[in-house]
Formats: C-alpha cells, structure tokens, sequence
C-alpha cells in the first residue's frame, strides 16, 4: 500500500504597520477568524501558521478572544505558529544584528503568549539571500519555508522538491521546504476537484510531500475571495473535499515541522538570491519589466513552462534603487539603528527601529504599499519616535556623510528636536525634514513616474481568470488591468525646495501636470556646500558650479527653516520667473519676501494595487513665483 501523501496547509497573515483600524478589522471579521473557525469545525487540522507582528499588537488591543482560540489550537499541537521577523521586515535588508532580534522578538513573544517554543520560519516575501543561512541558525530556527521557484532558479527540477532539504553558510545548517507553487494557483482560485486531482497524482508519481504556505488575505481580503471562498461555498467544499482524501487515506495533514523531522532528506541545496516570480519581476526597472513580458508573451505557455526556471526578474533590492523614496527610508533606518547600537540601545528607540523595518513601504508591486502614504508615513514617524529617544538632550549638530550610499556626499542636520537632511549634489534640495514635535517628515512625498503598467495597449484584454468554474487570482486582475490615459511623470526627483526659472508662458495647470520646459533648472546641479553653527541656528550655504546661484538655508533649534536665495536677476530672461517648488507631505503657512505669487497644486500618482488603478495625493506643491529680473528672494516655512 502506497502511503499517504503528506499535506502542510500554512496561512500568512499580516498587516503592516501603520494600516488603518478599519481594515484591520475587517480582515480580522472577513478572513482571520472565519477561516480558523471553519477549520476548526470541519477538524481540518494541523494548520501552520504564521501572524505578524504588527497584527498581534493590533489584535492584543482590538481582539484578545482571536489570540486566545489560537493559543487554545496550538496547546493542542493542531496548530504550529511560525517564527518570522516580528515587524515582518525582509530579513536579506537588515543589517545582520537587526536580523536576530526580530526573530527573537517573535520567539519571545510565542513563547510568553501562546507557550510555544517555535522552530519554523515564514520568511517575509521570500526573499532569500545565501547568507541567511547562518543567521536563521543563530537564531534558534529548524526550517523556513521557500517557494519551489527558489530551487528550480538553482538547477533542481520539480520532482525534486517534494521532500526537505538542507542548505548552510559559514559552516551553519538550516532546513528548507518548497511551496508549490501550483498549489498556490489552485487554492483557492480553482474548484478543489483540481487541488485533490493534483494531490493524488503527486501520490501516484512515488512523492511523499505537498507544501502549500500563502497569504490568508486571498480567502476573503483580495477583491472577489470572499463571494468565491464563503458566498459560493468554495471553502465548505474544499474542506469536504480534503476530508474525503484522508479518509480513503490519500493524504494526511501534517505541520511543517512534521514534515521537516519525518520526511526523509532529500539532501543538500544552495539557493541564489531569489523571491517569488512577481516580485522578481515588480523588482526590474519599467524598460526591463516590458521586454521581460515581450520575452514571455514570445514563448508562449508551453515554451514558458518549458524555461520558467530561466526566465526571471530582477532582485528585491533593487526596490532601493528604482525609488530613492525607499532608500531614504531604508538607509535613514539602517544608520539610526547603528546609532542606537552606539548608544546602548535604549528601548523605545529600539522597539520604534523595530517597527520602521516592517517592509510594506519599502516596495510596489500588486502588492507592497510604497505609494500608500499613510504606510510611508508610518514608517517616518517610527523613525523619528527612535531618533528623537536617541538624540534626546542634544545641542544642534551636523554631519556630512554619504547617508544613501549613492557615492555623494550628504548634510544630516539635527538637534533634539528634528533632523534635517540635505543632499548638495541635487541643488541642495532638503530630502528629509522631521520636526519631532509632531513626528511627520514634512518631505515624504513620492515623485511621480512612469511605471511599466501604464503603458497603453494596443487591444484591450476581453477579461480575465479561467470561466470554467473558478475565480481570478490576484494575477489575473493584475494582467487585465490598462489605463486609457497616461498620467503625470515628474521631469525631476521631488524635495523641498527644487530651484527653476520658468518662463511667463508656463500656466498653472500645465506646470501642477509637469507639461513644461523649464528655462532653468537646479535639480539636478551639484552645489558646494559650507555649514556654520552659531548659537540655536545652523546655516547651510550653497552655490552652484557656475556661482549663477547661492541658496542660503537657516534651521533653528526647533526645525524652523528659511531659504534665502541670490542670482542674477540681470542675466535671466525677459519675464522670467525664479519659481523654488516645495513638494510638502502637508500643506504649512510659507512666509514670504517680497511678496508673490503661490502656485498649490496637489501631488497625485496612479498606480496599481490588488483593486486595480487608483488614484492617490502624495503631498502638496506649493511654488512661489517671483520675477527674475529681482536677483533676490527669501521664504520661511513655517
């Protein structure tokens, strides 16, 4: 008799932090809790599951009874909980320290809640770097969970994968089991006859191990889920349907950790750098993402199929560097947290690091949340809650240093109640301003860009998803997505105070749309840069290679900052206009002399997310306008 096959079913669920309450909530009524609940029922257990961090704290104050019936499942080993980073960072983007305290914080955290000593590990995004190895070791982890797409990039081939392996570095070993990919398509966007189909021909074909570990938001959170998993009964027969198969037993469920310790080996393996298709390929600059789906669309399916394993997208990292918005944010992250290390790690400066790591806002795909503001945003303020701690009783300061890590050099300015960063070799724009009094980096604002997405199609699609019974996947609604009109793409990289002549016959609205030429620009020019210290005020001089331009900022103590500009107004244009534009993350009062004129005009991108196009206000511009022929000029922000 043929054994059954082993079945892991895990879940992932998670809400970043900074989400809103009401999504919270309803995730938690639509999804979280109906589908633990019918399991529970229909005795579809073990379960492996993984929760975030920031939906634990979500949950200890919105929802106790939820951790409690989960605290109840696993004292009754029907549920492994996973570890996984707490603040669900990508583990491959900290620095190395940062990578085993947020495993133990969730290690600690398991353990206090629930009892559980976990050994499992949901690797966020699954994104995987070789040297990760060592640190999961370190950090007391058994086996993490990798899509199959991770080993077939390496040379395995699929049925090859239907069993644990090892994989080390520096001498430390650590387990890894493959999700299947094909499993993931199938549940639950297909009729589970196909899931049982696929299962038993696994079976047949001598295999001993299935591994389906996924995001639990697609059983009721994406668009659709929940009319397709509840209203038309998708889960009760899925259910049914699974029971069935153990029955006549075809499968039998198992945790991951079962699965790990009872399968036997299917050897060693070395993983490159890899996540799951999509990723790799939102990863990849808009130019390179079109030619990857020409060459896909060239080999058709079969012929896609065939090289899939060859065929990829890019590298998770390169998110820093196709939106320097997220670098920012990365490297202001990674340099306070060096800064904390420095100074003994004080907790709340060390809890507030923790939660800027969570990696929603880092990146943009169908998913990940770069062009949510309210997630930027609450990115900034964790940062500014650390470095406020950290520089707590400090006079005002300045370093120069390459903060980005772009090969130029930046100012950090700050005192012990704000911090500023302005970068010379980009016209002196101020890229970071966050007053700590009310925690908000006044120049989070995203610059507007073209992105792959946007192109027009020749032919619009007819749908999506397969009619033959099933529902579209996140994907599908993702193909079938197309604008009708291209939207704004900003010239230049947004910041406060980005200096430009225009001519007269630039009109508001042409300029709010970025359908101007400018006579002039200082975005992109390298200044030198002099900074004095007198007193509560620190001043940062700046002129342009051809000394056409001197911007001379001032900060007070508090954060306060005026712009004082000289030129020469007899060079310019007749009717020229000297036009400094301030992407804003709020709009503020600007104190100007003499006074002008002020254009405002809301910063809106389009971009796609899990519902389709939608439109969202990044922040504000506002640009006075003086004319040009006056030499001089200066503005408070108040």
């Amino acid at each position: 008799m043929t054994a059954p096959l082993r079945f892991v079913f895990g879940l992932h669920l998670h809400q970043p932090v900074g989400n809103f309450d009401h999504v919270m909530a309803d995730h938690v009524r639509d999804v979280y809790r109906p589908i633990i609940e019918r399991a529970t029922a229909a005795a579809f257990f073990p379960l492996t599951l993984h929760v975030s961090g920031p939906l634990f704290e979500w949950l200890e104050q919105h929802d106790t009874a939820w951790l409690d019936m989960i605290g109840r499942l696993a004292a009754d080993r029907r549920v492994e909980l996973l570890l996984a980073g707490f603040d669900e960072p990508i583990l491959a983007a900290l620095p190395r320290p940062d990578r085993l305290e947020q495993i133990g914080r969730m290690r600690e955290y398991l353990k206090r809640r629930f009892g559980v000593d976990a050994s499992g590990l949901w690797l966020t995004e699954r994104v995987w770097q070789p040297e990760l190895a060592a640190d999961l070791t370190e950090a007391g982890v058994e086996y993490a969970l990798v899509d199959d797409r991770h080993f077939l990039v390496s040379g395995f081939r699929h049925d090859e994968l239907h069993r644990p392996h090892h994989t080390e570095s520096d001498g430390r070993r650590v387990g890894l089991l493959a999700i299947d990919e094909r499993l993931r398509y199938l549940i639950p966007f297909r009729p589970p006859e196909e899931t049982a189909e696929y299962l038993r021909q696994l079976r047949s074909q001598g295999h001993g191990l299935a591994v389906l570990a996924d995001d639990g938001e697609k059983f009721g959170g994406w668009p659709g889920t929940k009319e397709w998993v509840y209203g038309s009964g998708w889960l009760d027969t899925f259910l049914q349907t699974m029971e069935k198969l153990t029955s006549a037993g075809e499968i039998q469920l198992c945790t991951g950790q079962e699965a790990f310790r009872q399968v036997a080996s299917g050897g060693l393996a070395y993983l490159g750098t890899a996540s799951y298709r999509e990723m790799e390929k939102w990863a990849l600059p808009p130019a390179a993402q079109r030619e990857l789906t020409k060459l896909e669309e060239e080999l058709g399916p079969e012929g896609l199929a065939a090289s899939a394993s060859f065929v990829r997208g890019g590298h998770w990292h390169h998110f820093l560097v196709k939106y320097p918005e997220s670098n920012r944010m990365h490297k202001a992250m990674v340099a306070l947290s060096a800064l904390s290390h420095s100074r003994g790690d004080p907790p709340e400066a060390r809890r507030a690091i923790g939660r800027a790591q969570c990696n929603d806002a880092y990146w943009h795909g169908v998913f990940g949340g770069l062009y949510l503001p309210h997630l930027r945003n609450a990115i900034w303020r964790q940062l500014a809650i650390a470095e406020r701690a950290l520089r707590h009783g400090e006079s005002l300061a300045y370093e120069e240093l390459d903060l980005d890590y772009d090969g130029y050099p930046e100012l950090w300015i700050h005192s012990a109640e704000f911090s500023a960063v302005i970068s010379p070799h980009r016209g002196g724009a101020v890229e970071v301003l966050t007053r700590f009094s009310d925690l908000i980096n006044l120049a989070d604002v995203l610059t507007r860009r073209r992105e792959s997405y946007h192109e027009l199609p020749k032919q619009q699609p007819h749908g999506h998803g397969d009619s033959s019974g099933g529902t579209a996947s996140i994907h599908d609604i993702e193909r079938a997505s197309r604008l009708t009109a291209l939207p704004p793409v900003d010239a230049e990289p947004r910041a406060i105070l980005v200096e430009r002549l225009l001519g007269a016959d630039v009109a508001a609205d042409d300029y709010a749309s970025a359908k101007y030429t400018a006579i002039r620009s200082w975005a992109a020019a390298p200044m030198r840069a002099r900074v004095s210290i007198s007193g509560d005020s620190a001043t940062v001089v700046l002129q342009g290679g051809g000394n056409d331009l001197e911007k001379r900022l001032t900060f007070d103590r508090a954060g306060c900052l005026a712009a004082a500009y000289t030129w020469n107004g007899s060079a310019a244009p007749t009717n020229a206009v000297f036009a400094p534009e301030l992407s804003l993350a709020r709009e503020v009062p600007l104190r100007l002399q003499p006074d002008a004129d002020v254009w405002r005009s809301k910063i809106t991108t389009v971009a796609r997310s899990e519902r389709g196009f939608e439109e969202t206000v990044q922040g504000i511009s506002l640009t006075p306008r003086w004319p040009a022929r006056l030499g001089a000029c200066s503005l408070e922000l108040g």
